[in-house]
């Protein structure tokens, strides 16, 4: 895992000591990415420099340094990643012909690509990659990006300077860099939590979408080009889905998902997983113990806070599988320490407060392990968020009801305040009981008012529901989300809300959220769960093998119980989450009042203060819980503070 960061001027502008020195300032950005080994590239006839920085996962050697030359001495590359199957793919080059100088996959992926061709090297890929790569002879870039969007990779247009890497970061040395905020970008990160691809927040640089290149010619000239593209491989799965009895489905999942974990074993370094006690993280660390010879080294934190701790439920997981278990209870000023550096791990805008503990026990893993599997993607892939189940059965069952009694139930379920539904429900046995049941309540009241499933959908991942109302001169682009065409290709809602979780939410938050986390660490996160292999098999799957009996994950489910009894992991889903609504009351109050002050907020320039304060002062009065929404706003202008943006 690592880091890298380049740009392209003018030819002939700097010399070769000025290319050094700048391409290797802006790396220095992302030493965290890559605290091991630093390198750069340069070419003053072409305008072009690469800065890198390196995690040492495999050959700890200096054959694995980068940015990495070809053996013909044609190519270039900077890379970001591991491929799993390097060793099956060097094998096949080396019978072609080509020899090796170290054992690094970066010198596998480099000579695969001048081999074969860039597209027909990444569809061998089985893995996470982001890289640029360069051909001295045609001058001519080529920027990749992994299937699922695990790694990340930035690149645009600034001050008349082509800019390609890891994070918008390490742009912010060049002298041509413009940190301008892009208002539409900003529109729609209120209503996510996150920028959604292919925006950032900078106006002119852009995400590369997952599964997609593009080429960048020496006259300038872009070719964008999509080597593997979800949405076909889901409408294509759904008209012609095989039969498949569960016990087969079952075995074949098994194993697809042990060669996936086995595959993402490989390194130099010590390797641990992150435990929830969930279905995701237990389910890797089953299949990682049964394949390893030793204790598999496990890490979970707590809370004490009723409704946001798993650690006791991990604690018995990592007990029956007889792992080398840590935990570490987090109290809440610890958590609390972490938020002066959110922004500047996280270089855009990103308000998914979950990413207070990814933090916490990325931070606490790193001081035993440099590689850690993670059950990330379970839920997008398996059909596990309650949306999932709930949205669909709210679909069939409730949809044909008269609206005015939709209204009516809406309602009873506002009449009380979400404090008032958590406090009526921690009367009932904790394992009966629903975390945070009054926002639940309220969900239900709004899922009444829906006029049809999309919308339901929107309203489901929304903060804020109307972001251009917000935004002073923005107004959100509409993607997927509003695409008409995707009942033609997908007529089942749960189908269609697992393609745009797994195409949005899942690079744009879950994916960011880890990426940056554990990197801010130097820690290396692996997705056993993401294998593009086990996600062409997911879409294969009949509905009824996700979702039965209430329940997603079910197929998950089978193969984890042939390792872990049912006993241990049968409790109602949580999220990975710390009390932010509380803590907007208590301890963070004075910290929250100075970002969201009525001057502050006006004199920025790019949000409207008045719902903004109406929703503080309504949080803050008990009646509603709007720590979400006003999370977003919170983090965009801590980011603004951190990066100095100023106001526009």
């Amino acid at each position: 895992m690592c880091g890298f960061a380049g740009f392209i001027g003018k030819p002939g502008a700097l010399d070769t000591e000025a290319l050094e020195r700048l391409a290797g300032r802006m790396a220095e950005r992302l030493e965290s990415r890559g605290p091991d080994d630093a390198g750069t590239w340069v070419s003053p006839a072409a305008g072009i420099a690469i800065g890198h920085r390196r995690l040492a996962v495999i050959d700890l050697t200096a054959a694995g340094h980068q940015p990495m030359v070809s053996a013909s001495g044609r190519t270039v590359i900077a890379y970001n990643g591991e491929v799993y199957n390097f060793a099956d793919i060097r094998r096949d080059l080396e019978a072609e012909g080509r020899s090796f100088r170290g054992g690094s996959d970066t010198e596998v992926v480099l000579e695969a690509c001048e081999a074969w061709g860039v597209e027909r090297a990444v569809s061998r890929f089985i893995g996470m990659f982001a890289f640029a790569l360069w051909d001295t002879q045609a001058r001519r870039l080529t920027l990749v990006r992994d299937r699922l969007g695990i790694k990340p990779l930035y690149w645009g247009r600034s001050g008349g300077v082509l800019f390609f890497g890891s994070q918008p970061k390490g742009f912010f040395d060049h002298p041509a860099w413009r940190p301008e905020v892009d208002r539409d970008a900003l529109a729609a990160y209120l209503r996510h939590a996150y920028v959604p691809a292919p925006r950032s927040v900078f106006r002119g640089i852009e995400k590369l979408e997952p599964g997609s290149l593009i080429v960048i010619d020496a006259d300038g000239r872009e070719t964008r080009r999509r080597y593997w593209d979800l949405r076909e491989i889901a409408s294509g799965a759904v008209r012609d889905r095989p039969t498949l009895d569960d016990e087969t489905a079952i075995e074949m999942l098994d194993e697809l998902l042990r060669d996936s974990v086995k595959r993402r074993m490989i390194a130099d370094v010590p390797l641990g997983v992150f435990l929830s006690g969930g279905i995701d993280s237990s389910t890797v660390l089953a299949l990682m113990q049964a394949q390893s010879d030793r204790p598999v080294k496990s890490f979970t934190i707590g809370f004490d806070e009723a409704g946001y701790d798993e650690a006791r439920d991990a604690k018995r997981v990592a007990r029956h599988l007889g792992t080398d278990h840590t935990e570490l209870y987090v109290a809440p000023d610890h958590a609390q320490a972490v938020l002066p550096k959110l922004a500047s791990w996280y270089d855009e805008p990103f308000a998914d407060s979950s990413q207070i503990p990814t933090c916490l026990v990325s931070e606490m893993t790193r001081r035993d392990v440099t590689v850690v599997l993670s059950g990330d993607g379970g839920d997008e892939v398996f059909a596990g968020y309650n949306r999932h189940v709930g949205a669909a059965t709210y679909s069939r069952r409730l949809g044909a009801w008269p609206r005015p009694l939709r209204a009516s139930l809406a309602s009873l379920l506002r009449a009380l305040p979400p404090s008032s539904w958590d406090r009526l429900f921690r009367a009932m046995p904790r394992r009966q009981r629903l975390p945070q049941v009054g926002d639940k309540a309220h969900k239900l009241a709004a899922l009444l008012a829906m006029p049809h499933e999309d919308a339901l959908y929107r309203w489901l991942v929304s903060q804020w529901s109307d972001p251009d109302a917000l935004v002073r001169g923005g107004r959100e682009r509409q993607g997927i989300l509003w695409d008409s065409t995707l009942r033609r290709d997908l007529p089942e809602f749960t189908d269609r809300m697992l393609l745009m979780d797994t195409v949005t939410y899942l690079p744009d938050d879950i994916l960011t959220k880890v990426d940056r986390a554990s990197m801010a660490v130097g820690l290396e996160a692996r997705v056993p769960l993401l294998d593009h292999r086990v996600v062409e098999f997911a879409w294969r799957l009949p509905p009824a093998m996700k979702a039965r009996g209430g329940q997603g994950k079910w197929l998950l489910r089978q193969v984890l119980r042939r390792y872990v009894p049912e006993r241990l992991i049968d409790r109602p889903k949580m999220g990975f989450g710390v009390p932010v609504d509380a803590w907007l009351r208590g301890p963070l109050r004075d910290w929250a009042e100075s970002l969201l002050a009525e001057s502050r907020l006006r004199d920025g320039g790019y949000l409207d203060p008045a719902p903004i304060r109406d929703a503080w002062t309504e949080h803050l009065s008990g009646r509603r819980n709007h720590h979400n929404r006003l999370w977003t706003v919170l983090m965009f202008e801590a980011w603004r503070e951190t990066w100095n943006i100023g106001g526009a």
